[in-house]
């Protein structure tokens, strides 16, 4: 029994402790340090005190180990989920479309997104090609990818993230 709930301690803190390290790392890219300062020093913090327990214990059963490395696991996969939910920020959208689909442009406006358009030329040296140009916030991207997708299920796209953005305009859409 002792075994057991030493096992689900690891487990559960090296959820939290995991979690954390992967919420840093990605407000750390974003550039807010003090914050990830102080996600770290809890992280490290957590970490410690587990570890701790875990190498200080009589037991030698390898379902520490599994306990570990099951907690870092799903720390990771739920750090991911978190960061991807709560941590906002911008993504630069560029689409390369048919000039034959004008309709896109007038629906993305419609829609709130803000669509700089240049003339490109494709592989066969025509201009025939659009580049749509959108900067968006990173939670419009999958309404933004619908609409693309239903007016040109060949566009190509490519998505980067955007650290800073100054001036011209950014959606502003919740969905």
């Amino acid at each position: 029994m002792e075994l057991l709930v030493l096992c689900l301690k690891i487990f559960f803190v090296r959820i939290l402790d995991v979690s954390l390290g992967t919420l840093r790392t990605v407000i750390t890219v974003k550039g807010k340090i003090l914050y990830a300062s102080i996600v770290g020093f809890v992280e490290v913090f957590v970490w410690f005190i587990i570890v701790k327990e875990a190498l200080n214990t009589d037991e030698t059963s390898l379902w520490i180990a599994i306990s570990y490395s099951l907690g870092f696991a799903t720390g990771t996969y739920i750090g991911g989920i978190l960061s991807k939910k709560f941590i906002s920020g911008n993504l630069s959208v560029q689409v390369i479309t048919n000039k034959a689909y004008p309709k896109m442009i007038e629906q993305l406006r419609k829609e709130g997104f803000g669509v700089t358009v240049i003339d490109v030329e494709g592989k066969d040296n025509t201009l025939e090609k659009y580049m749509l140009f959108i900067e968006i916030n990173n939670k419009s991207f999958s309404h933004l990818h619908h609409i693309i997708k239903q007016c040109d299920k060949n566009a190509f796209i490519v998505v980067n993230e955007t650290k800073y953005v100054q001036n011209g305009f950014i959606d502003i859409i919740k969905k």
